[in-house]
């Protein structure tokens, strides 16, 4: 017979219960060990940046992660679950220059690039806490006990070895794409860093005279939406079903 559950239950305490067992007993270490000799299915989890505190999307996301490795792990897997901490990227950066008060690139250099990377070092666990305190609180096996840290030698040095494989086996070639990138940072950037401060903003369009090459005090009357690029201009766009004309002015043509 099972005990009959009445509208009293406080599922919040109910849960913590199960938690307190899970943890007592090591139940998720027992679910690795007890399938020894089984396939193995390995988790490496896309880390997490914990210079800053987890929000609801977080939940979300290590919920779907658990669904995963929770159902290999029924089918018979030996699953490894490796946790893991982004300690790279602008978020980290930015943490640190709102910090220092430091608006600039050569602000950077100024202070010192080995004492502005140790501030980020510092600064990227500052809310680790809050992240394992979330991380057991919704349930989420993972092993955070051997979590692999982005900034460690370790775990850089395995990044150049598989680089190195795929390098060796001829999948790696040099190509060219079109990025994002800071002018500030000096640095392109990924799709989520430039949502972090994205927005529209307007920029007034300009004229500038480019000299013709072969007519004596002759320029070509140029407009641009992005006057930014005109230092690296070097030709110009012209239509060939477009009437151009040739204007007199202050002794200019």
């Amino acid at each position: 017979m099972y005990k009959e559950l009445n509208d009293k239950i406080r599922y919040s305490e109910l849960e913590r219960g199960i938690l307190k067992f899970w943890k007592e007993y090591k139940i998720f270490e027992k679910s690795t060990a007890a399938r020894e000799g089984r396939p193995n299915f390995t988790f490496y989890e896309g880390p997490p940046t914990a210079n800053g505190r987890p929000g609801i999307h977080h939940v979300m996301s290590r919920t779907i992660k658990d669904l995963v490795c929770r159902y290999k792990t029924m089918r018979g897997f030996k699953v490894y679950r490796k946790a893991g901490w982004d300690t790279h990227g602008l978020p980290v950066e930015i943490e640190i220059e709102k910090k220092l008060g430091i608006k600039h690139k050569d602000e950077i250099i100024e202070y010192g690039i080995e004492k502005f990377n140790q501030e980020c070092k510092k600064s990227v666990f500052e809310y680790l806490d809050d992240w394992e305190e979330m991380t057991e609180r919704i349930g989420y096996w993972i092993d955070l006990e051997n979590a692999y840290i982005t900034f460690t030698n370790e775990y850089i040095e395995s990044i150049w070895w598989a680089l190195k494989q795929f390098f060796d086996r001829g999948y790696i070639y040099k190509g060219y794409k079109i990025q994002p990138y800071c002018p500030r940072c000096e640095t392109p950037l990924s799709s989520h860093e430039v949502a972090q401060g994205y927005e529209d903003v307007k920029d007034p369009s300009i004229y500038v005279k480019m000299k013709a090459k072969d007519e004596e005090n002759t320029y070509f009357l140029v407009w641009t939406t992005t006057p930014w690029t005109l230092i690296s201009n070097v030709a110009l766009a012209v239509h060939p079903e477009v009437t151009y004309v040739k204007i007199s002015h202050k002794g200019e043509t």
